[in-house]
Formats: structure tokens, C-alpha cells, sequence
């Protein structure tokens, strides 16, 4: 962990739990039924079913240990619940503008749940929009040169 809290949103939590109750309740007990059967037909060294099922056991294990440390670190926070919904902060949904006007509409979520329109808690726009209202200008440094935002609106779930 670098430090900083790992902030994500009650359904991204809820994401990643599903996401390891799969893997720990399906997944897995399908691949050891399957290295058991291969590991009683004999030879294990050319048997593609156990080698194959040990390669994908480790993957699955590696992935829950990722899994269960992300939820022991996460940090579960409600945007419903921000006090101040006047200014930009987790959970915020922002319309920005640049210079030519060109107006994109971003959510501010955990780092973990990036996507289509939602942009990580530690990005580079995310972190110069923290604490802007209604009106305010935002210098971002991008990889392709600085560039200047204004918040056009801000609005959090209901």
C-alpha cells in the first residue's frame, strides 16, 4: 500500500466481493474436483488436465490474495452521505470544460473502479479537481501538456 487510503464505493466493494465469493465458492472447487480427477489417472507429468488445473488453481489463488487485500485496505465511502456537495470531492460526478469548450462529464471514484466516464481518486484530473466548486479553474498536468479545466457542474448520487 502506498499510504494514502484506498477509497471505493459501496458498490464497488460489492463488486469485489462478489468477484471473490466466485472465485472462492465456484471457481475454484470446479478446479479442484478436476485436479483430483486428473491426479488419480496416473501419470501426473503429461496429464494436461492436472497441469493445466494446478496453472489455473495458482492464478485463481494469486487472484483471491489480491482480491482480500484490496478489501482488507479499502476505505467504503458513501458519496450519498458528503456533507458539503458544493465542491468536488470521492463520488462527485463533474461536467468540465477546456479551453475550446469542450465539455466532458467524469465521476470520481476509487481507483479500483475506472471505466467508461469514471476516472480513479488518484488521477491527475481527479486529484486538481478536489475541494473545486461551480465556476472554478483547474490547471491539469497531462501527458500531452497542461491543460485548463473549469467545473461546470457537480452533482453526487441521491
Amino acid at each position: 500500500m502506498t499510504g494514502q487510503p484506498n477509497y471505493i464505493t459501496p458498490e464497488g466493494f460489492a463488486k469485489l466481493r462478489a468477484e471473490y465469493d466466485h472465485l472462492l465458492g465456484h471457481e475454484r472447487p470446479r478446479v479442484v474436483e478436476v485436479v483430483s480427477w486428473a491426479a488419480g489417472n496416473g501419470d501426473r507429468s503429461e496429464n494436461g488436465d492436472y497441469l493445466y488445473g494446478r496453472k489455473r488453481m495458482r492464478e485463481i489463488d494469486g487472484q483471491l490474495r489480491r482480491l482480500s487485500r484490496k478489501m482488507k485496505d479499502a476505505k467504503v465511502v458513501d458519496p450519498k452521505a458528503q456533507p458539503d456537495k458544493s465542491r468536488v470531492y470521492f463520488g462527485a460526478t463533474v461536467t468540465i470544460a477546456d479551453e475550446d469548450d469542450n465539455r466532458r462529464t467524469v465521476t470520481i471514484v476509487g481507483n479500483d473502479e475506472t471505466g467508461a466516464g469514471r476516472i480513479g481518486w488518484g488521477s491527475p484530473i481527479a486529484r486538481a479537481l478536489r475541494g473545486a466548486a461551480a465556476g472554478d479553474l483547474r490547471r491539469v498536468a497531462l501527458p500531452a501538456g497542461e491543460k485548463e479545466y473549469e467545473v461546470m457542474t457537480i452533482t453526487y448520487p441521491e
